[in-house]
């Protein structure tokens, strides 16, 4: 994987870049949809690719793993041609829902055991072991495993768990530089700073990943219950220490407001399923606000959905029309709006990538801030 950082914006720490990988090229400020288990659900991949135009899409090594397995995915010849796939991946280490299984999970040195959420079998996740998964996946970027804390962890866990993380890391690491693709293009690694919402331990967090020289560095643990001004602390902290010449993934996030406001702190890169998961419950995010379409409101609205929109069904359905499928709990209802939302995810980072090349982000950004938060 290569990274060319391409403009920085004034008065901000914006940048747009380039990242060159074996299955295409990825410009940057990013969003990448959730594909989760190999579906970005109710999507198709043609709309992925000619409608939404997303340049990378997620896959998640836990849930991949327990179905259909790793015997299937070698078979099939890895993630991308099995779901039929062509452009870049990035897989998630699996951590975070490891994690999430509070109740039916240990954390021991050697790694995490966990009961499956499917049948409650017994697994153990090394982080070497987590390598080895992502290695059969395919993936073009592949992330460590680490613990991630809840954002009220206190002080004295979150430095506990921040070790773990970092041996964990140094483990992975050595195993990812020992071993070899399966499926002839290359993959990149990149480590995660933890550290919950603590400076110090994020600043030690992120030197220690600095000094690892990987190919590219992300950011967890963050909207994970902290309010959202720490987290743009945490970002700014930890920026101020990844390399300037690798690209930086903040993971999880999120709004679009906090989409924009990681961009305007350097971030790169980013994830979440709200565009999809807000979408099938009945919430558009717009250029102009968010619309609630269960809302009486729009049910004598006959015009289009998002009138010069991103997504072709702005202009093709009604306001009025949505909401009725999504009263009728039509399925049709879930795929308008998680194509629109996820076409909108996408042109509001293109937007802010077109607008750092041009100079005027900032004043763009706090324009745009204000419309993306407004409820219609």
């Amino acid at each position: 994987m290569d990274f060319k950082l391409e403009a920085t914006a004034p008065g901000t720490d914006a940048r747009a870049g380039l990242i060159s990988t074996d299955h295409g090229e990825i410009p940057t400020p990013i969003f990448m949809p959730v594909g989760t288990v190999g579906s970005v659900k109710a999507v198709h991949q043609r709309e992925l690719r000619d409608d939404i135009d997303a340049k990378i899409i997620l896959g998640n090594t836990y849930h991949l793993y327990l179905r259909p397995g790793m015997e299937i995915m070698q078979k099939a010849g890895g993630l991308h041609k099995f779901i039929g796939w062509e452009r870049p991946i990035l897989t998630d280490s699996g951590g975070f829902q490891v994690f999430s299984l509070s109740s039916n999970r240990k954390l021991k040195e050697e790694g995490a055991w966990f009961r499956s959420h499917i049948d409650g079998s017994k697994h153990l996740f090394t982080p070497e072991k987590v390598v080895d998964i992502q290695r059969q996946i395919g993936s073009d970027i592949m992330m460590a495993l680490d613990e991630c804390p809840s954002g009220t962890a206190d002080y004295d866990y979150a430095k506990k768990s921040l070790g773990l993380t970092l041996r964990w890391l140094q483990r992975g690491w050595d195993h990812f530089n020992a071993t070899e693709p399966l499926y002839g293009h290359r993959q990149a690694f990149f480590p995660i700073v933890q550290g919950c919402v603590y400076p110090d331990l994020r600043r030690e967090s992120a030197k220690f990943v600095r000094d690892l020289g990987a190919e590219g560095n992300a950011i967890g643990g963050l909207a994970v219950g902290e309010p959202a001004e720490k987290m743009y602390e945490m970002i700014e902290i930890v920026n101020e220490i990844l390399p300037q010449d690798r690209p930086r993934y903040l993971m999880g996030v999120g709004t679009p407001a906090n989409i924009l406001e990681a961009i305007d702190r350097g971030v790169d890169m980013m994830d979440c399923v709200m565009p999809t998961r807000n979408g099938r419950n009945g919430m558009l995010f717009t250029r102009h606000g968010i619309m609630n379409m269960r809302n009486k409101k729009w049910a004598d609205d006959f015009s289009p959905l998002d009138e010069g929109g991103a997504a072709w069904v702005d202009e093709v359905y009604s306001r009025a029309y949505v909401r009725h499928l999504f009263i009728s709990n039509e399925i049709l209802a879930m795929q308008i709006a998680s194509v629109h939302n996820l076409a909108f995810y996408l042109w509001l980072v293109r937007q802010a990538r077109a607008h750092i090349l041009a100079g005027d982000f900032k004043a763009w950004k706090e324009e745009m801030i204000i419309n993306v938060t407004r409820r219609l």
